[in-house]
């Protein structure tokens, strides 16, 4: 039986993982006060006590703002711990699934991202993620990379609850029209994840089919919209009793920290084509609102 360990269980992605796994074997989900990530020397022994043949790492520094004030930090959960999960899960002929972002790219692109596209972060947290994915990519073991993007949930901090409980407190809402991506649902990269993982499981010989498919991937949710259209979708649902103003400004105009790519789109054609179809934006923040 296959063991599975999912780092961050009380995160977005982490939460979700934790359902979405059940079944596919024996599930070990750790928190931060049980793995944590800027403790390398602790990630280490986790693993090695645990043993498992499947690492699943969604626990991250994702204080975007944040981390502009805090680089080693940053660097430490994002870049350097994954590259110690992947050296350990080498020693242990085990395979790898993690997570990425958007942020790796400057957001010039006129156009989706695609996998083959170089990358170029222009802020502390796209730089650290990058290092994360290099780290993995040099370790040698099996393993996927998800970049995904714009991730909601119900619950833990995201776009989606801030507007929800903004709604409650405002009457006008400032709202950011001129950067673009595709909200994504957390459920939506936890059951994706776990079609993966259920094909890895089912194939006569496991190590050939992650070797014919080990690499990176987008995961984002099908779709285009900005972060001013994303909010006019989360008010228009029914449940959204007291629905305020809704006026859209410019990136430059709601100064913060960090920069923002301009565009966050992402093709996720080629995990399309190897694993699984994923729905449109839309249609999930529905199922999610509901």
């Amino acid at each position: 039986m296959s063991r599975i360990l999912i780092t961050g269980k009380t995160g977005q992605v982490g939460y979700e993982l934790e359902r979405s796994l059940q079944g596919l074997g024996e599930i070990i989900a750790v928190d931060r006060s049980q793995m944590d990530l800027a403790d390398l020397d602790q990630v280490r022994d986790v693993i090695r006590r645990i043993k498992p043949t499947l690492i699943v790492n969604p626990a991250a520094y994702t204080a975007v703002d944040k981390a502009e004030s805090e680089p080693e930090l940053a660097l430490r959960i994002n870049g350097e711990a994954p590259g110690v999960m992947a050296e350990e899960a080498k020693k242990l002929g085990a395979a790898m699934i993690h997570y990425s972002t958007d942020y790796v790219f400057d957001g010039s692109k006129d156009g989706p991202y695609t996998e083959i596209d170089p990358t170029c972060p222009i802020n502390v947290y796209g730089s650290s993620k990058l290092a994360g994915e290099q780290a993995i990519e040099a370790a040698g073991i099996p393993y996927l990379i998800l970049r995904t993007s714009w991730v909601y949930s119900t619950h833990g901090k995201n776009f989606l609850l801030t507007m929800l409980r903004l709604a409650k407190e405002r009457e006008e809402l400032s709202i950011v029209s001129d950067q673009f991506g595709a909200p994504t649902w957390s459920r939506t990269i936890a059951d994706t994840t776990a079609h993966i993982v259920a094909q890895s499981l089912t194939a006569s010989d496991q190590q050939a089919w992650w070797q014919a498919r080990s690499g990176l991937y987008h995961l984002t949710a099908q779709g285009r919209t900005s972060w001013f259209s994303f909010t006019e979708a989360i008010m228009a649902h029914p449940s959204v009793a007291k629905k305020p103003i809704l006026k859209p400004i410019l990136a430059k105009d709601y100064p913060v920290p960090a920069k923002r790519p301009t565009n966050s789109v992402l093709s996720s054609q080629r995990l399309m084509d190897t694993f699984c179809r994923i729905p449109d934006w839309q249609d999930t923040l529905r199922l999610c609102q509901n």
